[in-house]
């Protein structure tokens, strides 16, 4: 599948991952109703679904239904966004722009984006322990303790945690590399595995999106790196340049531009490499690789 054919099937599944959220997540109403708004601002603002997009197209190769797949990458989403905002608070990163528009703690207020993060983060959880997830019990606990380690201290919060401890620091590439796989890679290889929980795979297919996933996502944290270097605001919908005035340590300035970019290319193909078992039927999965490292935003 051509890089054009990915971009067309991630839009139909972000509008699709975009319809769900927007009858699932809480109306703005009641005294509590400005949180409400918060969570739906931060979450309906737009972005390329690229992690629903993988938790979605994984579970085509073991033959899931849309409902149970579109609800799985709901609560993806539900996560990343909850991520992105707190991020973006004063005493994380402090930026104001995201997608394009004022980040959640500018548009409302600093303890609202807290609070709708946190609302987010328990609500994708409130979304994976429903039946209309999946009638088995032990697979909605299997992705309700996948996703929790995932994100948690020896995942996504714990590479948080090394990424502001070592603003100004001098990391090498093995440091940097395990930093970035907590950071951006666990919540992107949940989001390949999900799909494999959810269809009660083999462990030989959860290990081969597993690994598929772990080089996929370090390309999309080099490429990440490379557009925050040489991209502009305007097109990335968020700051430029806040690692380098950070002091924070990137594959960019590790590696320069032109070995950095040669790596991400070198991940995408081993991450192919990793679906040989699923035949064509993974070629959108092989797809998101190429659209990972010739993407500009």
């Amino acid at each position: 599948m051509g890089t054009q054919s990915v971009i067309q099937t991630m839009e139909n599944n972000a509008a699709d991952v975009e319809a769900l959220l927007d009858r699932l997540l809480p109306k703005a109403e009641g005294p509590e109703g400005r949180v409400a708004e918060a969570m739906r601002y931060a979450t309906l603002g737009g972005g390329k679904r690229f992690r629903p997009f993988l938790a979605c197209e994984s579970a085509k190769l073991f033959t899931v239904s849309e409902d149970r797949a579109l609800r799985t990458a709901a609560a993806i989403e539900c996560i990343h966004t909850y991520s992105l905002i707190h991020d973006d608070l004063p005493c994380m990163d402090d930026d104001d722009l995201r997608r394009g528009r004022p980040s959640t703690h500018k548009a409302f207020d600093e303890a609202t984006a807290v609070l709708a993060g946190d609302a987010l983060l328990t609500f994708a959880f409130e979304i994976l322990g429903e039946n209309e997830t999946h009638d088995d019990h032990r697979v909605r606990c299997d992705l309700i303790v996948a996703l929790a380690k995932a994100i948690g201290t020896h995942g996504m919060v714990g590479g948080q945690m090394i990424d502001m401890a070592s603003e100004g620091e001098i990391l090498d590439v093995g440091a940097l590399t395990r930093l970035q796989q907590l950071k951006t890679g666990a919540l992107i290889a949940y989001a390949c595995e999900s799909g494999a929980i959810l269809g009660r795979a083999s462990k030989e297919a959860q290990h081969a999106l597993h690994a598929y996933a772990h080089d996929l996502g370090l390309a999309y944290q080099i490429i990440d790196d490379l557009l925050d270097e040489e991209g502009d605001s305007a097109t990335l919908g968020k700051t430029a340049g806040k690692d380098r005035e950070s002091g924070k340590a990137t594959f960019a300035t590790i590696l320069g531009p032109e070995r950095a970019r040669e790596q991400a290319t070198m991940l995408a193909d081993q991450a192919i490499q990793h679906l040989e078992m699923f035949d064509d039927k993974a070629d959108s999965l092989r797809g998101a690789a190429s659209f990972v490292i010739n993407r500009n935003a």
